[in-house]
């Protein structure tokens, strides 16, 4: 496939991807033999994984609704975007704000053929191929012809991929620099796997790392995401398990068991 810089990206099926893992945990038919073989390894390890991917979703579904009714947000980055999966970001967003705009951020190869192929259809949408830590770049991008104002607020969202990122590439400081762009009264909206399990952390950290090539980073401690927060206004019900963030259904099926969790909220930059 070829990229905006003119280099080929070779799409190798053979090696799971979590972006299409997660596709396949949600029901989705973008995945392949290699992913769902590893989802079945990652189910041993963490029977609850299906529920957790699909309470994650409809927390991100209910914070982009949260976010543009409640707050008048109509701008979001949505990074790490992962496989179109509906309904996307955009269309939470614009059943609420017709004039919403959300730039889709993300580097996998099959991500970036389908992102293309199904997101930019809608004038309110951008892809933008670029790693989440390219912050540079996902703003010059962004921001070309006015697409994302952003002297105006901006919903920046990290829903459930910064445990992708290896320490070494500083998730903190990724999300510090962010901050330094955006404009008073914008929005973080950050959830990450954690366990209190140091034998799940490693497991789950191991099975990912070897299954995707190195393209993980670790499960990490509640205590991690925190820092993440640091120095802003954690709106209420502030840090939890994103099930219980301002629920909008006694139907949703909660997790039969808890060896992980997706933890975190929304902040408001004041």
């Amino acid at each position: 496939m070829g990229t905006e810089d003119g280099h080929f990206r070779a799409i190798d099926t053979s090696i799971p991807s979590a972006a299409r893992m997660y596709d396949w945990l949600l029901g989705g038919e973008l995945n392949f033999e290699a992913d769902r073989k590893a989802c079945e390894g990652l189910l041993e390890i963490a029977p609850s994984s299906r529920e957790l991917a699909l309470n994650n979703r409809w927390f991100l579904e209910r914070v982009v609704r949260f976010l543009a009714h409640e707050c008048g947000i109509t701008q979001f980055l949505d990074h790490g975007s992962g496989l179109p999966t509906r309904p996307n970001v955009h269309q939470v967003a614009q059943e609420v704000r017709a004039d919403a705009r959300v730039a889709y951020i993300d580097i996998d190869p099959i991500v970036i053929a389908h992102g293309r192929t199904s997101l930019e259809v809608n004038s309110g949408t951008r892809f933008i191929e670029a790693s989440m830590t390219d912050t540079g770049r996902i703003i010059e991008h962004a921001s070309r012809g006015g697409f994302i104002d952003f002297s105006r607020p901006v919903a920046a969202l990290w829903v459930s991929v910064i445990h992708c990122l290896k320490d070494t590439e500083e998730p903190e400081a990724m999300i510090q620099r962010m901050r330094e762009h955006l404009a008073r009264g914008s929005y973080l909206v950050i959830c990450h796997l954690v366990s209190d399990d140091e034998q799940v952390r490693e497991a789950v950290t191991d099975l990912m790392d070897q299954g995707t090539g190195g393209h993980w980073g670790r499960v990490r401690e509640k205590r991690d995401v925190r820092r993440y927060f640091s120095g802003l206004s954690v709106l209420h019900p502030y840090l939890v398990d994103v099930t219980h963030w301002r629920p909008d259904s006694e139907l949703r099926r909660p997790q039969a068991t808890h060896e992980w969790v997706e933890f975190g909220g929304v902040a408001r930059i004041p």
